[in-house]
């Protein structure tokens, strides 16, 4: 039966000796073999258990609490429970970088960007409004939010919506008519967007538009300013017109 010296122990977990001889102290973790001039030797069942004391140490639970639970617990018990803690560090991770994301989306929409605004988003974002995707069905929720652009995304077509958002806003500030050739050059954006996202599906389009023109209060969907809205109605509208000859 092979067994492991305090040292081969500490080199191989990467564990100083003075901790391993302190869980000994203690009665947390103790050699289970001893030779005859008293050196002391970790058995499998011994390194089986310092695993267990490690993932519940990651847990944050005291020496103590581990002790009372060391022996209770299978090795495969611990494990699942670290799989969950570690489950639940990534949501918040996954949470957090959602949240950079879009404070840098917004960045580059509104580059004065005011702290006012951004409260108002975060506290958007916290709140128990009616969602978006509550507006549709459920065989299409995972289609539309999988596709929707949003700005905790990092793809190149909420990029493209961005870059778009910005220009109509530059267009406004310039007094530049959604009934002109720079509007047609939108719309025509636009639409292509639209035929990537919602693969062809007119009736789906119409209905997101509608939401998209609801209160943002009531949908959590990121706030466009009822100008840039208007803006884009009239562009793709004049667009379609020129296209049809009416």
């Amino acid at each position: 039966m092979k067994r492991w010296t305090t040292g081969e122990v500490s080199k191989q977990r990467n564990i100083s000796i003075r901790t391993l001889r302190y869980y000994d102290q203690i009665n947390l973790l103790t050699p289970s073999f001893k030779d005859e001039s008293g050196k002391r030797f970790y058995s499998e069942e011994d390194l089986f258990k310092l695993e267990k004391i490690i993932i519940l140490k990651s847990l944050s639970l005291p020496l103590e609490d581990i002790h009372n639970l060391l022996d209770k617990l299978s090795y495969k018990q611990v494990l699942t429970s670290h799989y969950n803690y570690l489950q639940e560090q990534l949501s918040k991770l996954q949470t957090s970088i959602a949240n950079t994301t879009t404070l840098i989306n917004m960045v580059d929409l509104k580059e004065d960007l005011s702290w006012e605004h951004v409260s108002e988003l975060v506290k958007l974002s916290q709140s128990k409004a009616k969602n978006w995707i509550d507006y549709f069905q459920d065989d299409e929720k995972a289609f539309l939010q999988k596709v929707i652009p949003s700005l905790s995304h990092n793809d190149e077509i909420t990029h493209q919506y961005i870059l778009l958002l910005k220009q109509i806003e530059s267009y406004i500030c310039q007094d530049i008519q959604a009934e002109s050739v720079q509007g047609i050059q939108i719309a025509g954006k636009l639409m292509e967007l639209s035929e990537v996202i919602f693969q062809g599906d007119d009736d789906l389009i119409d209905r997101f538009w509608e939401v998209r023109n609801l209160p943002h209060e009531d949908t959590g969907l990121y706030p466009i300013s009822k100008e840039v809205l208007e803006f884009v109605e009239r562009c793709i509208d004049y667009a379609s017109s020129k296209k049809t000859g009416h």
